[in-house]
């Protein structure tokens, strides 16, 4: 099966390249078919080896993978070494391949407007709430009126049911937070994450906000779902700078994908 890569529709310079993979393309069996790209989730490993052999083949060097704890912590790419414990990375040396691993956490993809620095970082409820969006985009050192964010892949509105805890620590930050929940009958809440993070972003001045339209729970056959199937894979969301004029690698299957917020 080939790859199937989404790359974000989103109006950063064009020598920002990234890309989030999918279930397709790998070598993994079982609930971690086919294109599982986590080491910590019980796949087998060399099985996990080999998918980010073939991962390398459309990249400018081997992602700087993270050691990810829901937390807050942002870290350069380009001065540590892989398996730092952290949820976020950035870089301004082109080539750094940062990532992020999600199976229904949100991840989120930032450059700036001049093309000179890039980050992502993984943004389940809790490193969410924690501010790992506002210690990230601290990490990049530019004004948010001159960012731009794209939020990839997650779980959807319709399928992240929350209790009325998860609810209150995010209106406690930002009363309008609450327009992000919605009740349900058995007293619990249906969150919208996208929202969540979009709220975050605007009120650090990150304006330019493009979302993907997908739900990776509702999508077993393109998506992993750590909600939906316990144990599960994981994809990949990468960004790097390039050169300015030269274009990026592309493969597989590359859609792309964008709603507004």
């Amino acid at each position: 099966m080939p790859a199937d890569f989404i790359v974000p529709d989103w109006p950063a310079p064009p020598h920002i390249h990234a890309l989030v993979t999918t279930r397709a393309g790998g070598v993994s069996t079982g609930p971690y078919a086919s294109f599982n790209l986590a080491d910590h989730v019980g796949d087998d490993p060399e099985a996990v080896a080999e998918n980010r052999h073939r991962l390398r083949a459309f990249l400018p060097t081997e992602p700087v993978w993270l050691e990810q704890v829901h937390g807050t912590r942002c870290i350069d790419a380009a001065s540590v070494a892989v398996g730092c414990e952290a949820d976020a990375a950035y870089s301004r040396i082109p080539g750094v391949v940062c990532a992020v691993l999600t199976a229904d956490c949100l991840p989120v993809l930032l450059c700036d407007e001049a093309g000179t620095v890039v980050a992502a970082a993984h943004a389940g409820w809790r490193g969410l709430a924690a501010g790992v969006i506002e210690a990230t985009v601290a990490a990049m050192n530019v004004p948010g009126e001159r960012l731009l964010a794209w939020l990839g892949p997650a779980i959807g509105p319709q399928s992240f049911e929350v209790g009325g805890e998860v609810r209150g620590a995010f209106i406690a930050h930002d009363p309008a937070a609450a327009s992000a929940f919605r009740a349900q009958a058995n007293g619990k809440w249906l969150c919208d994450i996208y929202r969540l993070a979009a709220l975050r972003l605007q009120a650090l001045g990150v304006c330019r906000i493009t979302s993907a339209d997908f739900d990776t729970v509702r999508d077993a056959e393109r998506f992993y779902s750590y909600r939906r199937d316990g144990v599960t894979g994981r994809m990949a969301s990468l960004i790097w700078l390039g050169n300015p004029g030269l274009t990026p690698r592309a493969g597989g299957d590359a859609r792309r994908t964008q709603r507004s917020d």
